[in-house]
């Protein structure tokens, strides 16, 4: 299909008809930063911010919400609860719809999970292109995460005084066309288009040291590496690394009894695998006692597990791990430490060395 364009005049009335029609959910301004929140008004709504504080998951896995509700009496009676609305959620970055696309492999690979997948199949996706890195701590092109190859219903792409509009699916084409602004675009649009992709790509300058494909094998390698250590020295276990993550989907599972002992709910809320308590099993045992070792699952998952798994990277570059950590722990920085130190002359050759000697 080709390509359309909307001016950005005309904007506010393409995003003021969806409103009336369902929820509409995008990036607003909120004490200086940003964040995603349903928009009351086309004036709300910033699609010129830079990265929000919690990505748009919060929408398909809330951070608390009820999966099933019981009444207890001599019988148990119980029914699953499953909310879930019809909403547009706007100017999403590449990055947090490449890390949707990996939720949606995750909760519905092997065990299908209803209550992820009906808030996902109710939400439309609109993305937006980012022309330029978010700030110093975006990654994003290292990753493989800087372009998008599906995942989304319309995507937006900034020209300057108009945008030029993708379609991704027949629910974001059929969107479009009840909108009388939405016209094809001229080869002087899609000229602008090309400048603009040509143009963005020099500005992520941020990267790995080795190709992202090449992480699943240096983590391998570099298993007992000191590194993980002297990050869990660092490391304060507060897991905001983990809750602010696009990627992240462990959860706990908890009963909130009602105050007159009859009825209850069961929830799921976010977890962290940096937290203390989240290894601990039957007998008080503790698998992931020490620190690094957390910190070590948890860049092992972003880089090698999930890569495994969906074949996907586990972690988008989307930085937001970087500006939340007390301590500043950058995956891009431990990456390439763990590169250095487990390539010729670093730590691997040393131990290979140390071990041949004691032999």
């Amino acid at each position: 299909m080709p390509f359309k364009v909307i001016s950005k005049k005309d904007m506010a009335s393409f995003v003021t008809s969806i409103m009336k029609e369902r929820e509409v959910v995008g990036p607003v301004a909120k004490d200086g930063k940003f964040a995603f929140s349903p928009i009351g008004d086309y004036s709300q709504l910033r699609l010129d911010y830079n990265i929000t504080l919690l990505p748009p998951k919060k929408y398909f896995l809330p951070q608390e919400e009820p999966i099933l509700k019981y009444k207890l009496g001599e019988a148990v009676q119980s029914e699953p609860v499953i909310e879930a609305k019809p909403r547009v959620i706007m100017g999403v970055h590449p990055c947090d719809i490449n890390a949707t696309w990996l939720l949606d492999l995750a909760f519905s690979t092997d065990n299908l999970d209803t209550n992820y997948m009906e808030k996902r199949k109710k939400a439309i996706i609109v993305g937006l292109d980012c022309n330029e890195p978010c700030d110093e701590h975006s990654f994003c092109k290292s990753m493989g995460s800087l372009a998008v190859e599906g995942g989304y219903d319309l995507f937006l792409t900034d020209i300057g005084d108009a945008y030029v509009v993708d379609y991704g699916s027949p629910v974001g084409m059929e969107l479009l066309s009840r909108h009388p602004g939405a016209r094809e675009a001229t080869e002087a649009d899609m000229s602008r288009f090309r400048a603009v992709q040509d143009a963005k790509w020099p500005k992520f300058t941020y990267k790995l040291e080795m190709n992202v494909s090449d992480l699943p094998n240096l983590l391998a390698i570099g298993y007992d590496n000191p590194l993980w250590e002297e990050l869990g020295k660092k490391c304060l276990a507060c897991g905001a690394c983990t809750l602010v993550c696009p990627t992240c989907y462990c959860f706990d599972v908890v009963d909130r009894l009602a105050l007159n002992l009859k009825e209850g709910q069961r929830l799921r809320r976010w977890d962290s695998c940096q937290l203390p308590e989240f290894a601990t099993v039957a007998g008080g045992e503790n698998f992931r006692k020490a620190r690094g070792d957390r910190q070590r699952h948890r860049f092992f998952r972003k880089g090698k597990y999930l890569t495994e798994m969906f074949g996907k990277m586990g972690c988008v570059g989307c930085g937001r791990c970087v500006r939340s950590c007390l301590v500043h722990i950058d995956p891009i920085e431990v990456y390439n430490t763990l590169k250095r130190t487990c390539t010729p002359g670093g730590w691997a050759q040393r131990e290979v060395a140390a071990y041949q000697q004691e032999s």
